[in-house]
């Protein structure tokens, strides 16, 4: 069945919540839960990879759709983002919160982590006062087990009035059950609660009463009057907009409903009280239905203490990431040598085919040798180390390590005036920092979430990670070889690593002091219980989902690249091409900061895709008219030292490839994030100051020192 986009509510920030659906009559039912409770499990176990993503209109938040079939009948399954609240202080709430009030779904199923009920209840009050046709899932009851917990999930299901299920999605437990509750709640809704699950006092009650008749002529059937009344007791605050949008105007300017909360007197603590009471019945409830007994594993009390102890925590995180470069750097040589021999020599054969058509030189060199070598080279050098790196660190993720690597990281982002979880985003752009800069959105404060973009450039991706292996291997290793070698690389990459870090640090302190002064914020970082990786799927999502969109991202700007470059190393003006003529001009500013004309040059040209640098200085030094790859690292060298190099040199190149501006598809993703050309200048401006400021004074130093 073909999916297609109905529109069928208010958007967060009052556009259309888009709906993939094959046809009008499909059933929708929406995910809601906190983050760690195995909800994108659920979704992915129900839909088998089924799935639709994008944005949130009007939101930086992704969002994930996708199908299941039950009985002949298509359900369209929406994962909200995960949050601890409805009470709209990230994005993520607000998104959440606007698809259950307008999204059009028939039913929610709330997902609940068994072990730790009391606080995923919190939630699962609000969304069942705000959508009353609805079911609990209680998910992690392995983990539960394990833990000593056992939940009543009848008793719990008297207790709230809804359907209540148990599952371990990753064991593919209960989600029959589920499935078969799902589709009775959207055939057969359930009836208005008699009584309401929570109760806030006597005063606050009496108030909600007296505004329960004109809520709920506002309300029109959209949303439940006394949740509404809820919500102009507590103040709109972001809710506001969408609720004059999807109800036609905004009821906390209603005449009569003023009127009521003039008489009403002060209402100064009506959100804590509000919040305080859910949490209470949120209490009374767990304890109600939950049996502890053993308690919280004591194996993973054990690795929480070596893993965040300030002792022990940062060295292995640094011999983890030493290794996960190590194994990229190894295992990539051989398949990215194989796939370039691959698709040159498909080059070739196609060229040969396109030549019997008896096309001009110059069509068959903007083709074959500009955009199609330009382009095969970026597929080539990407593709391995990206296919390697990205399930490692996303197996990492599923591990549950990666929180632990944000509490190690979070007091140092909180001395420079960030936020702790800019250290996850960090981490994302080892694999690709246009990747890193959408992980920005987990940040809720937009001065910290425009401080983790600025700086993320300084950290090296995928795409730089080779020319800086090379670069190292050929003037910093010698004579070394073999596992020697590469273990050796994969440290001094580490110690390169640690310069970008160190500059996001001081950038990121410095901007916060200036710029963008503000206090740091708090998060709460939930640790979650360390699970078995499901390898399978991680590899297959992240192969899909991170490296073939970030490798389709600069595949789509390499081929154009291609273009300009050969035309640049094939047009002649007054005897020399406009690629040796360009880098003569730039070579006596280039000098001053160790490089030189055409280093600089090819990094100018290299701002589709880095990884073309390195040919594009090949091709440069050898006068050709396309890129040219030296297979013979000898040789490679021996080009670069005829043409100048020294070790500074390779030392400078170094610097300015790890602190220069951020490439094409980074800086769109800048743009699109920031909502703002003067932060995405910024962005471009930052690293490449840095950048040039450390190779002048490497170069001033070299000087001195020789003098």
């Amino acid at each position: 069945m073909g999916l297609t986009k109905n529109s069928t509510g208010l958007g967060a920030a009052g556009g259309d919540v888009a709906l993939v659906k094959g046809s009008p009559d499909q059933r929708t039912a929406a995910l809601a839960g906190n983050p760690n409770v195995g909800k994108s499990t659920v979704f992915n176990a129900l839909t088998k990879m089924r799935q639709h993503t994008g944005n949130w209109p009007g939101k930086t938040v992704s969002t994930a759709q996708g199908r299941c079939r039950r009985q002949g009948r298509d359900y369209v399954l929406v994962d909200l983002p995960g949050c601890y609240s409805l009470l709209s202080h990230s994005a993520e709430e607000e998104a959440a919160r606007d698809f259950l009030c307008f999204g059009g779904a028939d039913c929610a199923v709330v997902v609940c982590d068994a072990s730790c009920l009391e606080r995923n209840l919190n939630l699962a009050l609000q969304v069942l006062e705000l959508k009353p046709n609805a079911l609990l899932c209680v998910n992690l009851l392995d983990e539960a087990r394990r833990k000593g917990v056992a939940v009543d999930l009848p008793q719990l299901s008297r207790l709230l009035g809804v359907p209540v299920v148990g599952t371990a999605a990753r064991e593919g437990q209960g989600l029959e059950e589920l499935l078969d509750q799902v589709e009775r709640l959207c055939a057969h809704p359930l009836p208005q609660r008699e009584r309401p699950l929570v109760e806030y006092g006597p005063r606050l009650e009496e108030l909600i009463q007296r505004l329960l008749p004109r809520a709920e002529q506002l309300a029109q059937g959209k949303v439940p009057a006394r949740w509404l009344a809820l919500r102009i007791l507590d103040g709109g605050g972001s809710l506001d907009q969408a609720l004059a949008q999807g109800l036609g105007q905004n009821p906390a300017e209603d005449p009569e409903i003023q009127d009521i909360l003039r008489q009403a007197g002060s209402l100064a603590e009506v959100r804590d009280q509000i919040a305080a009471c859910t949490v209470s019945r949120a209490e009374e409830l767990a304890g109600a239905v939950t049996r502890t007994g053993g308690g919280y594993s004591q194996r993973d009390r054990k690795l929480d203490r070596l893993l965040t102890s300030p002792l022990t925590g940062f060295p292995i995180m640094l011999l983890l990431f030493l290794l996960i470069f190590w194994l990229t750097i190894a295992g990539a040589n051989v398949p990215s040598q194989l796939l370039s021999q691959g698709l040159f020599w498909l080059g070739d054969r196609l060229r040969e085919g396109f030549l019997t058509l008896g096309p001009p030189q110059w069509l068959t060199g903007l083709l074959w040798d500009g955009m199609y070598k330009t382009l095969a080279w970026v597929v080539a050098v990407m593709l391995p180390p990206m296919a390697i790196f990205f399930p490692l660190f996303t197996l990492l993720e599923d591990l549950g390590y990666l929180p632990r690597v944000a509490f190690n990281m979070d007091r140092c982002f909180q001395c420079c005036g960030a936020c702790g979880k800019q250290s996850l985003t960090c981490c994302m752009a080892f694999g690709c920092n246009a990747a890193g800069v959408v992980g920005c959105r987990i940040i809720d404060s937009p001065r910290e979430r425009l401080i983790a973009m600025l700086t993320n450039n300084f950290i090296p991706c995928n795409g730089r990670l080779p020319m800086l292996i090379s670069l190292i291997s050929l003037f910093f290793l010698g004579a070394a070889g073999g596992l020697g070698a590469s273990v050796l690389s994969a440290l001094l990459l580490v110690g390169v690593i640690g310069l970008g870090l160190l500059m996001t640090f001081a950038v990121s302190k410095f901007l916060s002091a200036t710029l963008l002064k503000g206090t740091p914020s708090s998060f709460t970082l939930e640790l979650p219980p360390f699970r078995r990786p499901q390898t399978g799927k991680v590899i297959v999502r992240s192969i899909f989902d991170r490296t073939l969109f970030v490798l389709g991202r600069a595949a789509a700007v390499a081929a154009p690249a291609g273009l300009v470059i050969w035309l640049m190393a094939n047009v002649q003006v007054a005897g020399a091409s406009l690629l040796a003529h360009c880098a003569g001009f730039l070579d006596p500013f280039a000098r001053l900061f160790g490089l030189d004309g055409v280093i600089l040059l090819a990094f100018i040209l290299g701002l589709p895709a880095n990884e073309i640098v390195i040919p594009l200085i090949i091709m440069a030094y050898l006068a050709q008219g396309s890129l040219v790859e030296l297979s013979d690292p000898l040789a490679l060298r021996a080009l670069l030292v005829e043409n100048g190099w020294t070790w500074v040199t390779a030392l400078c190149t170094i610097v300015f490839s790890v602190m220069h501006w951020p490439c094409s598809t980074t800086c769109l993703t800048i743009r699109k994030e920031s909502q703002s050309w003067k932060w995405t200048a910024l962005a471009v401006l930052i690293p490449t100051v840095c950048g040039l400021g450390l190779c002048f004074l490497i170069h001033t130093v070299s000087l001195l020192a020789q003098a």
